[in-house]
């Protein structure tokens, strides 16, 4: 899959070169200077989250490194790149997400800050998480498990607990909480299976699955298991239905009304 992205964000890059001059530059230094999608992330993703602390040049051996230690980075990228394109209405080149989509960018970060913490380069880990937050509004513990195919739509406000897993093709949207309940150390943040869509707002709460295919809307405060393939609403969340589709996450449905309540 990577290498059709690559070939098709090269196309979408040439095209913005012959359409919009100010942005030739831009796109030539981000996309068309480049031989593959790695190059062109780490590039762009080092820009983003350099700091007088760590240099866009050492944030960038960070990444390359990473890629060339577990190629997985990348064909998750891949995934992750395509779910967005397939999933919002509202983007129409895949070169939008590689250059403007922060929750597409705030993935990645965390994807570097992951490898890092699980290499015993923890300290280092903890300070990508914090500039992950200070530039995307995004705060994801670097022990965090995030599969692949995962998409946070608008992004601002997301947070992602320690000990939380979030499996293949899930979909998130703003100010999502994966939370603990209070101080207890140990397993205690969600697990989010496969195709699940949690709304905007929603707080996910505790050591606690959400079942593959569940949907949860926006504003509910779930505390409590989540069985497969239902949908849940309110303060405290309740089922009330079912999704109309096995996969919530690809239709991005968020009207719990059309589960017939």
């Amino acid at each position: 899959m990577k290498k059709q992205i690559w070939e098709q964000l090269r196309r979408e890059a040439e095209f913005v070169t012959q359409n919009e001059p100010l942005l030739t530059s831009y796109v030539h230094t981000c996309i068309l200077s480049h031989r593959s999608l790695g190059s062109a992330l780490s590039f762009i993703l080092s820009n983003k989250v350099a700091d007088e602390v760590m240099s866009a040049v050492v944030l960038r051996e960070l990444l390359e490194e990473a890629y060339a230690k577990d190629q997985a980075i990348i064909d998750h990228a891949a995934f992750d790149l395509e779910a967005v394109f397939q999933r919002d209405p509202a983007i129409k080149t895949q070169l939008t997400i590689l250059l403007h989509l922060k929750g597409f960018q705030s993935i990645q970060v965390h994807r570097l800050a992951h490898f890092l913490w699980n290499n015993g380069r923890e300290a280092l880990a903890l300070f990508l998480q914090s500039r992950n937050s200070e530039v995307y509004g995004v705060d994801i513990h670097p022990a965090a498990s995030i599969g692949k195919g995962v998409m946070f739509d608008h992004a601002t406000g997301i947070v992602v607990g320690e000990t939380a897993v979030i499996e293949d093709n899930v979909s998130i949207l703003q100010s999502v909480t994966l939370g603990g309940t209070g101080n207890e150390e140990g397993d205690r943040h969600p697990k989010i299976r496969s195709g699940v869509m949690i709304g905007a707002g929603a707080k996910v709460l505790g050591n606690i699955e959400v079942g593959e295919g569940a949907r949860i809307g926006a504003n509910s405060v779930v505390l409590n298991p989540v069985a497969a393939h239902v949908t849940v609403v309110g303060i405290p969340a309740r089922v009330v239905g079912k999704p109309a589709c096995d996969q919530p996450c690809e239709t991005m449905d968020q009207n719990f009304l059309s589960d017939g309540i």
